[in-house]
This record gives structure tokens, sequence and C-alpha cells, in this order.
């Protein structure tokens, strides 16, 4: 290719030529290829500063001159962040008997691991992000706190015990926040309701609610916690920022558990004696209605809300079936013979799955959502009583 082609075919590497040449022109004689292009006075800073400029060679693709990426060069695509694995779907179940924690592979429908934790495990509930687990222990010797009533704080992953929290005497159910901030206990004998930082272990505040105080559930925006109390026949609602009991409601006799609608718009209780499902305007704390449910001491304990919040489910430990209600038309629709006693009860996160907790026969019920019916039958340990889904 020649000079002038060269500077036909771009002003820069014609300068560049023009600058090598003079520079090495011998004895000042005119520089080669003056007759065709007079470079400027500054041609050899115009080549230092030329290294790692882009050259064009007859239109063809930029050559990199000295280092250094063209601009407009294409780059890689950068590589996508890794996906992190899939939680697994475990279930894991509070066995009171044997003071035991069954870990269940939901998709296999088999017991994989059993945790040693005494001390009466009851209530019991996941970390938001799955990895913890925390079980509520309390002793054997009512109205007296000792040292063995806490929240056990599990590591899902090693299957081990971490520490011990104090959460007030004799606690029997608890909710975490969603977002995991805060721990709410009923302390049955004391007839209190602690709320505790997870994180530091400390108990922020204590609080009178009713007598006996059993059944605890968080909103969804985690502003407000219901607390169900046994002999009062009760609901206090607790205002989890500013710590204190913000309203108290009377139910139907003996209310056991809560369970608020995904959008926070209603909670459910049951009513064990009167074999009742209560429906609370959980915006203005006010009873709306209660629903029957079994005839005959059906004794209706655990509550859960399917994900859409069409459903109801609620574990009738006297009559061993769980009760199906329609929320929109606030009547029982359906119902799901299960095994004896059963008390806890849990959703999978799809709503596709619901297990029972049954504490005669100690074993869990697998039901499917959509034929209502029982797939699988899984035997844990003694007197399984809480249930929680990862």
């Amino acid at each position: 290719m020649s000079v002038g082609s060269a500077v036909r075919r771009g002003w820069w590497w014609a300068a560049l030529l023009a600058a090598v040449v003079e520079i090495g022109a011998p004895g000042g004689a005119p520089p080669l290829g003056s007759q065709w292009f007079a470079p400027p006075r500054d041609a050899p800073m115009m080549l230092a500063r030329s290294l790692g400029a882009i050259v064009h060679f007859g239109g063809g693709p930029p050559m990199v001159v000295g280092g250094g990426a063209p601009h407009d060069a294409p780059r890689p695509a950068p590589r996508p962040a890794p996906r992190p694995a899939p939680r697994r779907a475990l279930l894991f179940v509070s066995n009171e008997g044997s003071h035991t924690i069954s870990v269940i592979d939901a998709d296999s429908a088999r017991v994989t691991a059993t945790i040693p934790v005494g001390d009466r495990p009851r209530g019991i509930q996941t970390s938001p992000d799955g990895r913890l687990l925390y079980v509520a222990l309390s002793d054997e010797h009512p109205n007296q706190e000792s040292g063995r009533d806490a929240i056990a704080i599990i590591d899902v992953a090693s299957r081990t015990v971490l520490r011990r929290i104090p959460a007030g005497s004799d606690p029997e159910q608890f909710a975490v926040t969603p977002d995991g901030r805060r721990l709410v206990a009923s302390n049955e004998d004391a007839g209190t309701a602690s709320v505790v930082d997870p994180a530091s272990g400390r108990v922020l505040a204590t609080l009178v609610v009713g007598i006996e105080p059993e059944g605890v559930a968080a909103s969804p925006d985690g502003r407000w916690v219901y607390v169900t109390s046994e002999t009062s026949n009760t609901v206090s609602v607790i205002d989890v920022r500013a710590r204190t009991v913000a309203a108290n409601f009377l139910v139907d006799l003996r209310p056991r558990a809560a369970a608020f609608s995904p959008d926070g718009a209603r909670a459910y209780v049951s009513n064990e004696i009167s074999g009742t499902l209560t429906v609370i305007d959980a915006r203005a704390h006010e009873v709306l209605e209660s629903i029957e449910l079994e005839q005959g001491g059906g004794k209706p304990v655990g509550v859960a809300v399917s994900p859409d919040g069409a459903r109801v489910y609620v574990a009738n430990g006297g009559a061993g079936v769980v009760s199906v209600v329609d929320a929109r038309a606030r009547r029982a629709v359906g119902r799901v013979p299960v095994g004896r006693r059963p008390w806890g009860i849990a959703l999978s996160r799809d709503g596709r799955r619901l297990y029972t907790a049954n504490g005669l026969s100690g074993d869990v019920s697998v039901i499917d959502t959509q034929s209502l019916r029982v797939v699988a039958t899984i035997p844990v340990g003694q007197r399984p009583w809480g249930l929680a889904v990862n």
C-alpha cells in the first residue's frame, strides 16, 4: 500500500509514517515523502501520542498499537452471577413426648434427621430466610420459670442447636415477624407475652395479655401480633413497634390458634370448646362473625390460610379431621379425615400440600389440597405437636 494511499485512507496513519521517516532521515536530508505530505513540526510528539491509538488499514478491522482496548470494540458479555441453590423443601415437627425435632424431606415424605432438643418442644417456626429454626421449650413443672424455659435456635444446615434465648415462663407458641427482627412468645403460666430480639437474645418487653395465652400470629406487614388466651376467651393485639397492647377483644370459648390472611385484611381464630372459627377484621381489630365447624366436639386447634387467601384449613383435634373453609363464603365446604388428635397444621409454600401433626397416632398426614385427600402418612416421634415448613 503506497503512502499516498495511506493519506487517502487515514490521516493518522500518514502522520505516523511521515513522522517515522523524518526522524530517521540522515544529515538533515529532506524527508522522503515530503512531496506528498509535509509532516508537522511536532511529528515526534504525535508519534509518541499515537502509541495505543487505533489504526485502520484499508478500512479493515481495528488493530491495537501499544496495548489498550478500542473504545468501540465489542466487550464480552458479563457472566451472570451464579444462582443460589434452590431451597430444599423441608418440614419440621416438634415431638412433645420424645423431646425431639423430626426433619422431613417434603419431596420424598421421609424423615431424614432427628434433632434432640429436650424440655418439651411445642411451638416451632423457621426464620424468613429458612436458615434457622426456632423451637419453644419448657419444663414439666407448671407455674414456675426455670432456665429450661427458652426458645432454642437451630442451624438448619448442620442440624445443631446454636443457643437458647429467654422468652419468659412456659413459652408455648410464638411468632417471628416477616423481617425476622422480632419474636413474640406467649407465656402460658404467667399470662404475658414476651417481645424478643432474636439476634441479641434480649427480651425487649413483657406485656400482660389474657389468662393462659397460647396462639400467636404476626400480620404480614409485621405491625401487629395477635395472642389468643384460652381461659379469658380473649385476643390481645400487640403493636410490635410500640411494644404495647393496643387492644383486647372477646371471641368464642377457648381460643387456641390464630392466622392472618396474606393481605392482612382478615384474621382467623379457632375456638376449641365452641367448635367455631372466628373471622376478624384485622385492620379494625373487630369480630365479624363465627363459622361453625364440626358438630359434636370437633375441638378445632391449628389454623392455616392458603397463599391466595381463598381457603382456611382448621385441624379438629377431637374429630380427627381437617375442616376446609371457603374464606369468601365464610362457611365450611369440606372435611378431610387425618390421624388421631391433629393439632399443628402447616401449608407448603405453594399451597399444594397441607400437613397435620397427629399427637395420638404419632405421625404426620400429608394432604393434597386439590383433591383433598391424604396422600402420605409419615411416622415421627412421640406426641407430635407443631409443624413448620421452610
